[in-house]
């Protein structure tokens, strides 16, 4: 087993005990143990995404069940389109029936919004990433539907990336500082081991406020620099500076992006646009399952 198929099946395994618990009483009381045929139907446009969840979902609870699908994980879909068939035993179809939804609801919901920003920017270049405000738990498929919706998975926790924002500056002293203590750890032989790819590096990232601070990090070495919560006139002067300085460094803008101002944000020639929205405030796109016989 991969380790996303062991993830997967790990989610749906909590998933089914959250709702299923002892039993689906309703189903075990009036439905005969049948094969049946059922289809997944949309009820909002959207881009897809959960298929694979969906699926492992209903083998949870009927091995056997035969699951066909008309669009692939990305694909645009229209409301009152079929998306998928099943074909199995009914108690297994109709006990996984919510958990299977709720999957692809939220997932799709969030493929389908980091499409519409994508979408936003296509003109500008700028690259639309998620962060780390995730639901517990749920992150690695999160940012899953991400990509599906066409964005970019920024650092997946902690572990992954150095990113160096205005606490760590205040609690080091300085953004030299800061800089400097990064550099020493990550030479330290024991950190080289456990958090920097074997033959690579670990890419350091600084969140600047100001022009001032922008210069400080790009003199300590940064290559990437976060400009956060900036206006858009303030984003364009630092862009502007950062640009005259070196012609290597990546720009990443954040902090109350909406759909409104995305593109005005990605017209200051920033590299990327990290959204929180993107996973923490996705509407969820609407599905139901419909017994066909």
């Amino acid at each position: 087993m991969s380790a996303l198929d062991e993830l997967i099946y790990r989610q749906v395994e909590l998933a089914l005990m959250e709702d299923v618990g002892s039993g689906d009483i309703t189903t075990l009381a009036c439905i005969d143990d049948k094969v049946v045929k059922a289809e997944i139907i949309a009820k909002s446009d959207g881009v897809i995404a959960g298929l694979p969840i969906v699926e492992a979902v209903f083998k949870k609870l009927d091995s056997e069940v035969n699951f066909e699908t008309s669009i692939k994980e990305g694909g645009h879909f229209r409301a009152g389109s079929s998306l998928l068939s099943l074909e199995g035993k009914a108690r297994a179809i109709l006990t996984g029936e919510r958990t299977a939804l709720n999957f692809l609801g939220h997932l799709s919901g969030i493929a389908t919004l980091t499409a519409e920003f994508v979408n936003k920017v296509k003109n500008a270049g700028a690259v639309i990433l998620d962060t780390r405000k995730t639901i517990p738990g749920l992150r690695y498929l999160e940012k899953y539907a991400v990509t599906c919706g066409g964005g970019m998975n920024h650092r997946y926790g902690l572990y992954d990336m150095v990113l160096i924002k205005d606490n760590h500056i205040a609690a080091a002293g300085s953004i030299a500082a800061a800089v400097e203590r990064v550099g020493e750890f990550l030479n330290r032989d024991n950190a080289k081991r456990k958090y920097v790819p074997e033959g690579g590096t670990i890419e350091i990232e600084v969140e600047v406020e100001t022009a001032e601070q922008l210069r400080q990090a790009v003199n300590a070495g940064i290559k990437r620099l976060l400009l956060d919560n900036r206006s858009i006139a303030q984003l364009s002067e630092m862009v502007n500076i950062a640009r005259e300085m070196a012609d290597n460094l990546k720009l990443e803008a954040s902090g109350n992006v909406n759909l409104e101002n995305v593109a005005a944000i990605a017209a200051t020639g920033v590299d990327y646009i990290s959204i929180g929205a993107l996973t923490h405030s996705a509407k969820a796109s609407d599905f139901s399952l419909r017994v066909l016989s």
